[in-house]
């Protein structure tokens, strides 16, 4: 079993014991000391040209290349292959690693598709919910889980040669997982190649949809159509049946041969559209092989109430992406006018719903959504709190950059990247300011793991302690102020609130030393953090007290079942 991930260890801790005996951690799962950077494989970098297939699919389904009609002048997207791949991502490792990442999270590996998809929609301009003419380039229409997909492999360099290389450079390898769907599979003209299909390890048909839709699927009487359920859940895409016991075992094994090969955690697609009691299923079964194997859910849904259910132990006990948050931070540092204050609800560090807030991976954009529409001060701005805050860091690809701000799936969201921009990015004062507190959060440990306690958020300045006091950890205080202002402004710390000692800056090595009891005015410039580190315990009682009842709410442990997003 995975060991229970709390708020706090407290140690030998009784409600009339003495303070010093209780340890102050936010988190022990390791990926919270690795930032991690997202890449869709396919638009970050062709390292190799000889696995693009661009002849695949024929002339008129062919896979490579195919854009989006309507596109305004000077802009593009593409709904086909591009060419990125294994190689080019291992290629980028440094760059990656040097921006103070310590894992990379890539989109599924699995086959897909060998043709265009001729059913649903076509796809528009800006258009949503359409797959007509799109092809499997993102990895998530899956006909083989067992099999690697051609597009990513170069000779010498499969997926575990992929994950040793990366592991060589020190990261870690984030495997997004599907479970609740393979590939569209209706709507088209005719039965397709593929299309609607799962094949097992052996390279052998078990399941097809026969492009039938749901309503006419006969899951009792034909075999083939046993792995599916007669009712529609996302567009046109095959919906697999949980309840059926060969579905769980071929996706199970699928994914343990995926960790086998290296695969440090998962991120799990979709996870609202299947119930907890499948995942909660797939969970034991992973972690029977591989105790405490770290995964992270995808619920889209901006209530913390419907989706914290899914990190219980009752419910499989994952963490999640943080969509709460990150509807607070686009509100707050992408020009919307909201002040820190406005953070505050969305962090849940006490009596919250979540069994543990400081094991989320914090974002404010992805794949799935408009990419964040700020500034470039709005995106250092919103990169300074994610690496100081709870919770782990996830930053898209480009976003280092502004990469197609604004942009959603169907207008450039998903765009190739390639080297080109990657040494534009390097020019970028996002990319300057990420890398300089993505590192700082990489070398304090009281920054990854430590209780967060909140002093002043307000307007466009913010303060807060990071405190770690435990075992196996360093003793570290640290004080982070953030101006997202125009202006240098200070960061005021009451003097009740003020942990004495000295300490030293983590961005510009300059050393302070504070008065407990005495009022401290942190300076900021416009636009800045700047974070204060004391090696030590905490002394001050008013902050022990603080930490103390913090650690009592060791997180939600309900056993409702969380809430669907279909009618399964």
């Amino acid at each position: 079993m995975k060991p229970v991930r709390t708020v706090l260890s407290l140690a030998l801790l009784a409600a009339a014991g003495p303070l010093t005996a209780a340890e102050w951690i936010g988190t022990r799962e390791p990926i919270a000391g690795n930032a991690v950077y997202f890449v869709m494989t396919d638009r970050f970098v062709n390292g190799d040209k000889s696995n693009d297939q661009r002849d695949q699919g024929g002339k008129e389904l062919h896979t490579f290349d195919r854009p989006i009609a309507g596109a305004p002048k000077g802009q593009s997207a593409n709904i086909g292959y591009m060419g990125g791949d294994f190689k080019g991502l291992l290629d980028q490792a440094d760059y990656i690693r040097g921006m103070g990442f310590g894992a990379v999270w890539l989109t599924p590996i699995v086959d897909n598709p060998n043709e265009a998809f001729t059913g649903s929609s076509p796809v528009q301009w800006k258009g949503f919910m359409q797959d007509g003419g799109k092809t499997g380039f993102h990895g998530y229409w899956g006909v083989n889980f067992y099999r690697l997909d051609e597009h990513w492999p170069s000779k010498g360099l499969d997926f575990k040669g992929l994950t040793q290389g990366l592991k060589n450079k020190g990261l870690l390898t984030v495997l997004d997982i599907v479970g609740n769907h393979g590939s569209p599979s209706f709507s088209a003209p005719s039965d397709r190649d593929q299309f609607g299909k799962l094949y097992d390890k052996d390279g052998r048909l078990v399941a097809n949809t026969q492009n039938l839709e749901p309503a006419k699927l006969d899951p009792k009487g034909n075999p083939l159509h046993a792995f599916y359920h007669n009712t529609p859940d996302l567009v046109q895409l095959s919906n697999l049946d949980e309840t059926n016991p060969a579905v769980v075992d071929y996706l199970v094994g699928a994914y343990l041969q995926w960790i086998d090969q290296g695969a440090a955690a998962f991120r799990v697609d979709t996870i609202r559209h299947m119930p907890s009691s499948f995942w909660k299923t797939f969970a034991d079964r992973i972690r029977a092989e591989h105790p405490g194997f770290f995964m992270f859910g995808e619920a889209f849904d901006y209530d913390a109430a419907n989706i914290a259910p899914y990190t219980w132990d009752a419910n499989g006990n994952y963490s999640l992406l943080d969509f709460p948050l990150k509807k607070a931070m686009d509100e707050t540092f992408a020009g919307k006018g909201a002040g820190f204050e406005h953070l505050l609800p969305a962090l849940y560090l006490q009596d919250g719903p979540y069994a543990n807030p400081y094991d989320l991976m914090t974002f404010y954009d992805n794949h799935d959504m408009p990419r964040m529409n700020a500034t470039d001060t709005g995106f250092i701005n919103a990169n300074n709190w994610l690496f100081t805050a709870r919770g782990t860091p996830v930053i898209y690809y480009g976003s280092e950059m502004g990469f197609e701000r604004g942009k959603a799936e169907h207008e450039g969201n998903r765009n190739y990247y390639g080297t080109a921009n990657i040494a534009k990015a390097r020019q970028s004062p996002i990319y300057s300011n990420l890398r300089r507190i993505a590192l700082v959060r990489k070398a304090t440990p009281a920054l990854q793991r430590g209780l967060q306690l909140n002093v002043t958020f307000k307007g466009d300045t913010a303060g807060f302690y990071r405190v770690l006091e435990a075992k196996g950890y360093p003793r570290q205080v640290a004080l982070v102020a953030l101006n997202k202002g125009k202006q240098s402004g200070n960061v005021r710390i009451p003097g009740s609130r003020v942990e004495g000692g000295r300490y030293r800056s983590l961005i510009s090595g300059k050393t302070i030393t504070l008065r407990a009891g005495r009022t401290a005015s942190l300076p900021v410039a416009a636009n800045g953090v700047d974070v204060w580190l004391k090696d030590g315990r905490v002394n001050n009682p008013v902050l022990r007290a603080e930490l103390l009842r913090s650690t009592r709410n060791k997180g939600h442990q309900g056993t409702t079942p969380a809430t669907t997003a279909n009618n399964q």
